[in-house]
Parts: C-alpha cells; structure tokens; sequence
C-alpha cells in the first residue's frame, strides 16, 4: 500500500510553499527561503523524521525533478539559449543593435513599447519569451534608462498573459489536453474575450508606457535608473551587462538571423514533436507538441546556424565561438539553481496533496453561487498558482472540475469560468516568487529576482483586483462585449489616479 502522510490535502499542503515566499519577501534572498519550504515540506511529508526528510527531499524531490525528462529538456533550452547570448554578444550582435534601436527608439516611452511589441510577436512559449525579448532588449532599455525591474516587468507581463491568449502556443496546447469531452481549441479561443487578467495587463503596460506612470517600489528603481542606477541594490546575481567583450565586428544582423533561426527552428521542432511531419496538420500537431523536447533540439539547430554564420562571415573565430557555451552556461547557472529549487518545491506540496485540497474545497462551494463562481474560480486559481509557482497544474485541477460542473448546464458560463481559471493561473504565476516564468523573465532582464517580485507586485495584484471584480459583472452579464470595456475603463480609472497620487 502507498504511504500517504498525515497531513495530505490538508491546510498544511500549503504552508511549505507560503513559507518560502514569505521568507523570499521579508529576507529579500531567495536560495536560502526556497531550501527552507522544501524543508518544511519534507518534515511534514515524513512526519518529522530525519531520515524521512532527507530522503524524500533529494530521492523524491531534487533527484526526481532533475531526472524528469520535461524538465531537461528546459534546462538544455536554457543553457543553450545562455550560448546563443554569449555569442551575440561576442559578436558584437548586440551592440549593433544597440546602436541601431538608440538611432531609431529615441524616448524611454519608445524603447518600453519596443519591449512590449516583441513580448506580443514572440507568443510561441514563455521561457523562449522571456529569455529572448530580454537579451533583444537590454542594451536598448539600459541605453534609455530604463531599470532592469521594469524590463523584467515588460518581460513577465508579456510572456504568459500572452502566451494564455494565443491560440498557437504550447500553453494553448496544455490546455485543450485538460478539456475533455468538447473541442478543446475551440473552447480556448472562446474563452480568449474572458480572459480578463491577460488582457488588461496589456492595457495597463501599454498606458504606463505611453503616459509614464510608475507606483509603489517600481517608482524608486525607475527614478534611480534615471540618474544612471539601473539596479537600485548592490546585488548583480547575473553579472553586470556592461561588463561584456566584444571580440567581434558584428553588425545588426548577426543578432536579427540567429534570433530568426531560433524563432524559426523552435516552431519546426514543436510541430515535429507534434506530428507535423508524419502527416497531422499545424494546429492539431502544435496542440499534441512536446514544449520542452521541441525548444531544446530547436535551439541546438539554432546554435550551430549561428556559430556557421559567425565563423562563415569570419566575425568570430571557431575557438571563440566554442568559449562562448561554458560562459552562457555559467550566465545561466543563478536561473537554473533557482528553478531546480521551485520545481522541488512543487514536488513537495504534490507530494502532501495540495491539489487535491485546494479541488476538494472547490467541489463543496459549487452550488448555490453560480453567477459568483468565474470570480471565485479566479482568486482559487491565483492562489495555487502563487503556492505552487505552476500555471500548467493550475489548469490541470481546475479545468476539468469547471467542466464536470457547467458543461450539461450553462455552457456560456462554462467558458466564462474556464477563462477564469486560466486567468486566476497565469496571474498566480505572474506574482510568485517560485513560479519558472518569473524566474526567467528575472533571467532575461538580469535582474534580482527578488526586485523583480517586489516591483511587480503592486502591479500585478492591481490587475488582479480589477479583474476579480471584471468577473464578477461577467458571471452576470454573460457577455464580453459589457464585462471587458467595464474592466478597461476600471484598469484606465485606476492608473490615472495613481499618476496624480504619485505626482503628488
């Protein structure tokens, strides 16, 4: 017989991950709080054992998730992608565009809508969003005095909120698997009008960007950055940008083609891993991809094209070239600890039956609210999303109750609640500390990750708030055409007061 703790799909499911984000808040450091809700968590798995503890922490925890073949796979993307930076950036790639963006963005304004327009264009995946857009983008923002808090924002806010709204997308993909009994696509794309978190954090990027507003401790990184701190704290978890050499006489396009190749070699290594080639059409093989298998061959396809062209074009030397991966992988290594970290984490609270707490309260409250539910779905799924710093297992729990609940009965307010669900993960996963996205837009911009926590969080539970009231009007009204121009104007309302408060 399995072993199941004393403590499974209890309260206590939640607390080792409520104590490490505690913990990351207040202590400001986040190896040190992450180790310590593992431990909290592997003390309850085993009911305070030591022996216990230890084993299930590292056999179950840290040796099992770093086995997990998903997982690998993001690592190699990640260090890979570490790789093709390096490169650039040897090449002298990025300082060319640099150049070029600093000849042609030529306000702060600008090179933040510059930063938002390439998040929405890169909507394949989100760690290929975030890494990508922050390596593009860096030398541009740094150039206009942009913090890296803020970049990291742009970076975050434009990497899962839009990835949710695209049908083509490995999110997408995970949540049509988790939708049975109805055409999952089909769903997924009528629930995009509802999906009220994602889109008005566009409108709120967007209109911070053109009307320069900033609030709470995002104010304090951006005033500093423009008298020329770009990082407000002493700590360069990823080295300091500035810092880099360039060997290479690289010009714009030595960034532009390895970024296409990557783009483009990404896309054909999903739709391979989906089926493409052995007959099944784009949508249907993107749906069915393999993310984490698609991006790592994608991005090796992706290195060696770069490393011909650099050395082809002879802007670097095939030595120089091979230099490049040990120092992308080191570039990558404070991402990497971090991520290992959550994901053990995660193994934790599954472990003590989290989801199945979390469901279990969900199936009680289910009747007798039902114009209330989609709200009451969202703040369920912002809060195991911030627990468990996973949007995926988010979708996994909570999708297939919503449908076992709406689907024979008001099929409207189905896809309201479903839209719920996936707005409630994604904005959980936008503001944990522990969840992957986070991490890797924190990664992109190389930025503290605890300042990119802390400067997106009055932001992020700003939409969150407006979106639980959206919610509420639309469990109602049942119709997107009223309940998201009532969540525009709340999300404008609401920034133009804090301008005048801010200016005050």
């Amino acid at each position: 017989m399995d072993y199941v703790p004393a403590m499974y799909a209890t309260f206590w499911a939640l607390v080792p991950p409520v104590v490490a984000i505690a913990l990351a808040l207040i202590t400001k450091e986040v190896y040190s709080s992450l180790f310590l809700g593992i431990l909290v968590g592997g003390l309850f798995y085993s009911g305070f054992s030591f022996e216990g503890t230890i084993v299930h922490i590292f056999q179950d925890g840290v040796v099992s998730v770093l086995s997990d073949s998903y997982n690998v796979g993001i690592l190699i993307f990640l260090v890979i992608l570490g790789a093709i930076v390096c490169l650039m950036n040897k090449a002298g790639g990025s300082a060319a565009f640099g150049r070029w963006a600093s000849e042609h963005i030529k306000t702060r304004t600008g090179a933040q809508l510059a930063t938002v327009a390439l998040g929405v264009l890169i909507f394949i995946d989100d760690y290929f969003n975030c890494l990508t857009v922050g390596s593009v983008m860096r030398p541009v923002t740094d150039k206009h005095n942009i913090s890296r808090a803020k970049l990291a924002y742009l970076i975050d806010a434009t990497a899962a909120p839009i990835c949710i709204i695209a049908p083509i997308s490995s999110w997408a993909a995970a949540v049509t698997g988790f939708v049975e009994g109805e055409d999952g696509l089909a769903l997924f794309i009528s629930a995009i009008p509802y999906n009220f978190y994602a889109l008005l954090t566009i409108v709120m990027m967007v209109t911070i960007a053109i009307l320069n507003i900033d609030f709470g401790s995002m104010k304090v990184h951006e005033d500093n950055a423009k008298n020329g701190d770009l990082f407000t704290t002493p700590d360069r978890p990823y080295g300091d940008g500035n810092d880099e050499v360039t060997v290479g006489n690289g010009g714009v396009k030595d960034l532009v083609i390895p970024i296409l190749s990557l783009i483009v070699c990404c896309v054909i290594g999903m739709i391979w891993t989906g089926g493409f080639f052995a007959g099944e059409n784009f949508v249907t093989a993107f749906s069915n991809s393999d993310a984490s298998v698609g991006l790592a061959v994608g991005s090796v396809f992706a290195l060696v094209i770069t490393i011909a062209l650099y050395v082809s074009r002879k802007v670097l030397g095939f030595k120089e070239c091979m230099d490049c991966i040990p120092e992308g992988f080191k570039a990558m290594v404070p991402a990497i600890m971090i991520l290992t970290f959550a994901w053990t984490l995660k193994a934790m609270t599954d472990s003590l039956g989290a989801a199945e707490f979390v469901a279990a309260i969900i199936k009680g409250g289910a009747s007798g609210i039902v114009n209330l539910l989609p709200a009451i779905i969202f703040l369920v799924g912002c809060f195991l999303a911030f627990a468990t710093g996973t949007s995926w297992g988010t979708f996994g729990i909570l999708i297939p109750i919503v449908v076992d609940a709406f689907q024979a009965t008001n099929p409207t307010l189905m896809t309201i609640a479903i839209s719920a669900c996936m707005a409630g993960a994604v904005c959980g996963d936008h503001c944990s500390p522990i969840s992957d996205t986070t991490i890797m837009a924190s990664a992109g911009a190389q930025c503290n990750h605890v300042n990119h926590v802390s400067t997106q969080l009055p932001y992020a539970v700003s939409v969150a708030a407006i979106s639980f009231i959206t919610y509420i009007v639309a469990g109602f009204v049942q119709s997107a055409w009223i309940s998201l121009p009532v969540g525009i104007v709340l999300t404008l309302g609401y920034l133009i007061v804090m301008k005048k408060r801010s200016e005050a």
